[in-house]
């Protein structure tokens, strides 16, 4: 028996395997929505002439979206692995974006969108869409492959 084998309910994960990349997937959806809501926010704080401040909702959302991903990785380590690293850069860029966007509220600069976290959140969709939808695409997949 090992100390941290109670750490993870991996038998608890293995019953939930099956959803686990539509659980993604949705909440994907989910971040991408209030990363919207989130942008919107900061333009209206924007123009009141307040500090930005961190949209609560997107907080949460892409934090449960890595847990998720981190939870696929544990029933599905090739896909989760790539999921997983493809979410942190988005949080990472998400991190960054929101410092870019307190400079720009500084300095009276427009506030642009979060390209990078646009961009980031877009490859992160296709790739979940890819691991939860695939047997949609998959005889053309494997026609071809």
């Amino acid at each position: 028996m090992k100390l941290l084998q109670f750490l993870v309910p991996v038998e608890g994960l293995l019953a939930v395997e099956e959803v686990l990349p539509y659980v993604a997937l949705a909440l994907v959806l989910a971040n991408m929505a209030t990363r919207f809501l989130s942008h919107r926010s900061h333009v209206r704080e924007a123009k009141k002439e307040e500090a930005i401040s961190r949209y609560t909702p997107h907080v949460v959302t892409s934090m449960a979206l890595m847990l998720g991903s981190f939870a696929y990785m544990i029933v599905a380590p090739h896909g989760g692995m790539v999921l997983s690293v493809l979410v942190v850069g988005t949080v990472l860029a998400d991190f960054f974006e929101f410092e870019s966007r307190q400079v720009e509220v500084r300095n009276d600069m427009p506030i642009e969108r979060p390209k990078s976290a646009l961009t980031g959140s877009l490859l992160v969709l296709l790739y979940a869409g890819y691991q939860s939808v695939f047997f949609i695409i998959q005889p053309i997949w494997s026609a071809i492959v």
